[in-house]
């Protein structure tokens, strides 16, 4: 192996070094996944997801492109590499990928709109003494109004950083 210096993108996450810690994020990934599903000029939106929208199996919806929607769920599902803030909504619409609605396209576009507006966001990894674990849980008992199971989710942090 050679000496290439120091590491500034791999597989196309950016990595930013400073005196202040370690920024990772996909800024230009984003920008290119807006413009592939031609979502760069869409007006931007504050959250990805509705607080009360609940996704559901609709047979009544018009059906949407599958391959399409497939393609938007993966490049999304790439994302949350370093975006856990759209993890939740991305996976929510993951499970309807056998049988995508309108819908449920609505929600994946919500999804790209709140990336129109966040695109500069990632994680830091500030330099810190403190190495502390801490972990955070939640859950909720039978919340899927479809199967009925529930939906549980965690993270963990060293010092202040999301790991």
């Amino acid at each position: 192996m050679s000496m290439m210096g120091e590491l500034k993108f791999f597989l196309g996450i950016q990595i930013n070094q400073n005196q202040e810690g370690i920024y990772i994020h996909q800024s230009k990934y984003t920008k290119e996944l807006l413009k592939k599903f031609n979502m760069e000029d869409c007006k931007p939106i504050n959250t990805p997801m509705h607080p009360t929208s609940s996704l559901c199996k609709s047979e009544e919806e018009g059906k949407v492109d599958q391959k399409i929607y497939r393609g938007m769920i993966g490049s999304l599902l790439y994302l949350t590499a370093s975006r856990p803030d759209i993890l939740f909504s991305v996976c929510l619409c993951a499970r309807f990928q056998s049988d995508p609605r309108e819908s449920h396209l609505t929600a994946v576009k919500r999804i790209f709109r709140y990336l129109r507006g966040t695109s500069n966001f990632g994680l830091l990894y500030k330099k810190t003494i403190d190495y502390k674990l801490v972990g955070f849980c939640e859950a909720d008992y039978a919340g899927d109004k479809i199967e009925r199971k529930s939906t549980s989710g965690n993270c963990q942090f060293i010092g202040e950083n999301l790991i």
